[in-house]
């Protein structure tokens, strides 16, 4: 059995570049790109998941792997996967930067680790909100919405045949906004409250000038702080539905595809 050497040149090209495609996807989606995930298993995971799709992937005409035209689309295939991806981890660092407001309002920003995702140190309340949304995010069936949305990138997106407009990627870089809003949003009422904490403070200062209100008032400040997030975190599941519904609703547009 003689096999053509188009036949397998074709195969790896079938191959080569929805895989591309799918690493670009799990090199920045939630969860999947954290570094304390091993590289072998995220690269059997892509492996997999370029096996399953492929079949559905309409077939790629390369002739030459080796040139330079198959380079150009190995980058195009890994952007749109880094882009398609890059949405659902401006999602999280909508949390990761309301924790960081809200640590800092209520004097918590002192306690800081490391960051497993980005391996950077961050406040512990901003940790603490991204491990929540991190969760909902799984229990929102979230990489199931991201892999539907790479698959659907292949029919609005066929390989080799179209590519991002300079409007799309000015979509997702404007999106960045409703990640500073949604932080706002999830944070004002911890500000606000820790704002009237802090009136309370000035009225005994002044009514009461011997009272030492920085040595109170920072302790007081901090277990006003914990139990003002304990009482809002009722809100952080609707927040963070909101966010991926504006997510959901930017990755469709990217896709072309607008039905639920």
């Amino acid at each position: 059995m003689e096999v053509a050497a188009t036949t397998i040149t074709g195969f790896m090209a079938d191959m080569l570049l929805p895989f591309m495609r799918v690493s670009g996807l799990f090199a920045a989606m939630v969860g999947v790109s954290a570094k304390t995930v091993p590289m072998p298993i995220r690269a059997l995971l892509t492996l997999f998941l370029t096996l399953v799709i492929m079949p559905v992937v309409p077939p790629v005409n390369i002739t030459e792997l080796l040139h330079v035209g198959t380079f150009v689309l190995i980058i195009q295939n890994l952007i749109i996967g880094v882009a398609i991806g890059f949405i659902s981890a401006m999602v999280l660092e909508t949390f990761v930067l309301a924790g960081q407001v809200v640590a800092m309002q209520t004097g918590l920003g002192f306690a800081s680790i490391v960051d497993p995702v980005n391996g950077i140190n961050v406040p512990a309340v901003g940790q603490f909100y991204l491990i929540l949304a991190t969760l909902l995010f799984w229990a929102l069936d979230g990489h199931l919405a991201m892999i539907r949305m790479i698959v659907l990138s292949f029919q609005a997106f066929p390989i080799g045949e179209a590519w991002f407009q300079p409007e799309q990627f000015r979509e997702i870089a404007h999106w960045a906004g409703w990640m500073f809003i949604g932080a706002v949003t999830l944070s004002l009422a911890p500000i606000v409250s820790l704002l009237i904490v802090n009136l309370a403070f000035g009225i005994m200062t002044k009514a009461a000038p011997q009272l030492n209100i920085f040595s109170i008032g920072f302790s007081i400040a901090q277990i006003m702080g914990l139990v003002i997030i304990w009482l809002t975190m009722d809100n952080f599941t609707h927040h963070f539905e909101i966010q991926w519904e504006r997510a959901q609703l930017l990755m469709c547009n990217l896709v072309q595809v607008c039905e639920n």
